[in-house]
C-alpha cells in the first residue's frame, strides 16, 4: 500500500506559520541530510511530535552528492568488518523494498587481468552473499572472458581473463531524502529548509530546544523540545561546540572530514546496465563506472581536507587520478573533455580520540550516536545504506537518557514512501533517463499541472518544476535542478542553459527572485575545468 497518492502542499508560509505556533515538540532534529530525515520519520512514525531543520535546502551536502549505491560495502568486508556489512546488506533489502521507484537492485562486474583474481575476489563475494542470506539481490556467478566482455563491452580486453558478476544497489540519493521528508511531513512533522539553526535553548544545564531563523526574511522563532538531535553530518562538532559553550566545557572535534569526487561521462564510455568494480586502483582504493540516469559516473576519491566548504571544490589530481584510472580498464580514455559534470562531497568520518585524522581510509565509516551532559544527542558518521538503523539507534538513545519515553521500534522496516509503487509493478530502471516514471505513483498528479506536455529538457518538463515548488519545498533554480531533478550532477552545462526558464516558471509559483544568478555562478564548479 502507498504513503499517498495526493501530495501534500509545501506552502512555505504556512510551514512558518506552524512553526510560530507555541509548542512543546518531543523531538527537535538538527540536520536535513539522510541521517536527519531518517531519524524525523522513524520518531513521527512512533507517534511523537517532530520538528526537522536543514540550514539550506534538503539533502544539500553529502547526502546528495553520493555514489549513488546502496550497498554492504565490499571493500568493508575486505577489511574484516562483518557487523557493519551484515547490518549494511539487511537494510539494503528493506531501502529498496519501500521505495522501489528510488532505489533497485544493480548487477556489478569485476573484470579480473591475473589468473588469482577471480578465485579470489569471487570468493569474497560468495561471502558476501552469505551475509546477506535471505536478504540478498542474486548470486554472485564466476565469469568466462567472453562473458565479461558480453556484459561490459567497453571494458579493456588485453590481459583479460575473466570475471565475477555480484548484486548491489543503486538509488536517486537526493529525491529519495526528498522522499523521506515528504512522508515524514505526510505523518504529521514539521520540515523546514532554509531555516537554520542559530543556537541551542538550555535550561538548568540542559538541552530544551533551538533558537532558528528563516534565512528568506530573517525572522527569529524560539522552539522548545523535550529532546534535540544534532544531524548535521560533517558539521556535528559546531553544534556540539554550541552546547559545551553553554555549559563551560572544552568539546574535541569527533568528525575529520575526508572528501569524495565523482565524474560523470556519457554512456557511451559504458553502454550496458552493468556496473564497472576495480577493487584495486594504483593507490588501493576502489574505482566505480556505475550507469546512472542516463550517464555514467566515475568515482571515487577520499582525500582529507581541513575545512567544511559547503560546496568543495575537486583537487585537480582527483579528476585526474579518475580519469587515468578508468583509462586503465575501458577501450577509450575519458578526457576532460568528455566531462559532463564534477561534483564532490564531504563525509564525516568518525575519528579515534588519538587519531591525527590524516588517513581517511583507517578512519571508521560506522556510525556514532552519543549524548552530552546536557542531553544533546549527536549522531555522525556511517553511511545512505543504513540509514533507517542509524535512526533507531539515535531513538535508542534519546530513550535511554530519559528524555523520550520508550516506544517500540522496527516502524519504518515496512513503511513504503511517498510516490512508492505496489510490489510487482513494473518499473523503470534507474539507469535510463530521469522522467515521469521517477515520481512513482505520483506521476498522475505531475502530469495533471499546467506545462506537462513542454519539456525543458529530455525527462524535465515544465510542470515538474511546478510540482517542485508546490509539493516538493523546493524554492530556488538550484534545488530544482540540482536536486528535484539531477540535471546539474548529470550535465552542468545543459543545466545552465535552461536556467533562464526555470527561473520564469519558478517566479511565476513564488512571485519572488528564484536565484538564477547563484545558480549560473554555482554551475561553473560542476563543469571540468581546462589545466
Amino acid at each position: 500500500m502507498t504513503t499517498s497518492s495526493l501530495p501534500l502542499d509545501t506552502d512555505r508560509a504556512a510551514l512558518l506559520a506552524r512553526l510560530a505556533e507555541p509548542c512543546v515538540y518531543d523531538l527537535a532534529v538538527i540536520g536535513g541530510g539522510a541521517t536527519g530525515l531518517g531519524v524525523a520519520l522513524d520518531a513521527v512514525a512512533r507517534g511523537f511530535k517532530v520538528l526537522l531543520l536543514e540550514s539550506h535546502d534538503f539533502a544539500k551536502g553529502t547526502s546528495s552528492r553520493a555514489t549513488k549505491l546502496v550497498h554492504g560495502g565490499v571493500r568493508y568486508l575486505a577489511q574484516g568488518n562483518i557487523a557493519l556489512v551484515r547490518e549494511a546488506l539487511h537494510e539494503r533489502t528493506t531501502l529498496l523494498r519501500n521505495a522501489p521507484h528510488l532505489a533497485q537492485r544493480l548487477a556489478f562486474v569485476m573484470p579480473s587481468y591475473r589468473l588469482l583474481d577471480t578465485p579470489f575476489y569471487g570468493a569474497g563475494l560468495k561471502m558476501y552473499d552469505a551475509l546477506a542470506g535471505k536478504a540478498g539481490l542474486g548470486a554472485t556467478e564466476f565469469l568466462s572472458r567472453d562473458k565479461t566482455v558480453s556484459l561490459l563491452p567497453t571494458a579493456r580486453t588485453q590481459g583479460l581473463k575473466g570475471g565475477v558478476k555480484y548484486w548491489d544497489g543503486q538509488f536517486d540519493d537526493a529525491r529519495l531524502a526528498l522522499a523521506l521528508a515528504r512522508t515524514a511531513a505526510a505523518k504529521g512533522a514539521l520540515l523546514v529548509n532554509y531555516c537554520p539553526a542559530k543556537e541551542l535553548l538550555h535550561e538548568d544545564g540542559k538541552v530544551a530546544g533551538v533558537v532558528c531563523e528563516d534565512a528568506e526574511t530573517g525572522t527569529v522563532y524560539r522552539v522548545r523540545a523535550k529532546c534535540v538531535v544534532n544531524a548535521t553530518g560533517p558539521w556535528v562538532d559546531l553544534f556540539r561546540q554550541l552546547d559545551g559553550k553553554a555549559l563551560g566545557r572544552t568539546v574535541k572535534p569527533m568528525v575529520a572530514p575526508s572528501q569524495g569526487v565523482h565524474v560523470v561521462v556519457d554512456r557511451e564510455f559504458l553502454p550496458t546496465d552493468h556496473a564497472l568494480l576495480i577493487p584495486k586502483t594504483a593507490d588501493g582504493r576502489v574505482l566505480f563506472a556505475v550507469p546512472w540516469l542516463g550517464k555514467v559516473i566515475l568515482g571515487t576519491t577520499d582525500t582529507p581536507r581541513n575545512d567544511l566548504a559547503r560546496e568543495p571544490l575537486p583537487f585537480p589530481e582527483e579528476v585526474d587520478f579518475i580519469l587515468s584510472e578508468a583509462g586503465k580498464y575501458l577501450v577509450r580514455q575519458p578526457t576532460r573533455s568528455d566531462v559532463r559534470s564534477v561534483w564532490v562531497g564531504l563525509r564525516p568520518l568518525v575519528k579515534p580520540q588519538d587519531d591525527d585524522g590524516e588517513n581517511t581510509k583507517k578512519i571508521s565509516r560506522e556510525h556514532t550516536v552519543m549524548s552530552s551532559r546536557s542531553g544533546l544527542v549527536t549522531v555522525t558518521g556511517g553511511k545512505w545504506t543504513t540509514y533507517r538503523a542509524m535512526a533507531e539507534d539515535v531513538l535508542r538513545e534519546c530513550f535511554a537518557t530519559g528524555q523520550l519515553p520508550e516506544r517500540a521500534g522496527g516502524v519504518t522496516v515496512n513503511l513504503p514512501l511517498v510516490g512508492a509503487p505496489l510490489p510487482g509493478e513494473v518499473l523503470q530502471g534507474m539507469n535510463a533517463p530521469q522522467g515521469l516514471h521517477s515520481y512513482g505513483t505520483e506521476a498522475a498528479a505531475v502530469a495533471a499541472l499546467p506545462g506537462a506536455d513542454v519539456w525543458l529538457v529530455d525527462g524535465l518538463s515544465e510542470a515538474m518544476v511546478r510540482f517542485a515548488v508546490r509539493h516538493e519545498y523546493a524554492r530556488s533554480v538550484e534545488d530544482v535542478l540540482a536536486r528535484r531533478s539531477r540535471l546539474l550532477f548529470l550535465d552542468a552545462q545543459r543545466a545552465v542553459s535552461i536556467a533562464p526558464r526555470v527561473a520564469a516558471l519558478i517566479e511565476q509559483e513564488l512571485g519572488r527572485d528564484a536565484g538564477l544568478a547563484a545558480f549560473q555562478s554555482l554551475a561553473l564548479q560542476y563543469l571540468p575545468r581546462a589545466q
